[in-house]
Order: structure tokens, then C-alpha cells, then sequence
């Protein structure tokens, strides 16, 4: 599967909500994670975690190319 195919299936899956506070969109945060499987909170929390060991690498590169510049 390709990355366009990806941002469309990633797509159907978007659930929002606009919150007119933040109580509201913590409940609402909360609720939506309730309702997930412990399988899909994992795997949620792995990719966040994949996702910051990106962002940590990118950072510690470009400072080794600022500093070899």
C-alpha cells in the first residue's frame, strides 16, 4: 500500500470534535479513549512513541550538520 492509499484509509478513520472548553475536550478525550481496545491504545502509544524517536533524531542531526558547518 502506498502512501496515498495510507492517507486514505487514515483519513476514514479522523474522528474530531470540536470542544467549546477544555472540561469539554478533556471528557471527550477521555470517552474516546475508553472506547478504544487496549490493543488499539497500544499501538496508538507505540506510534506516538515512534514518532518522538523520529523528531529526536531529526534534531540531533541537524545540529550535527549546524555544527559541522
Amino acid at each position: 500500500m502506498g502512501i496515498k492509499e495510507r492517507s486514505a484509509a487514515r483519513r476514514k478513520q479522523i474522528v474530531v470534535h470540536r470542544a467549546k472548553d477544555f472540561r469539554d475536550a478533556e471528557l471527550w478525550d477521555l470517552d474516546f479513549w475508553q472506547r478504544r481496545s487496549p490493543e488499539q491504545r497500544l499501538s496508538a502509544l507505540v506510534a506516538i512513541r515512534k514518532d518522538v524517536i523520529k523528531v529526536k533524531e531529526a534534531r540531533l542531526k541537524s545540529r550535527q550538520s549546524a555544527e559541522g558547518e
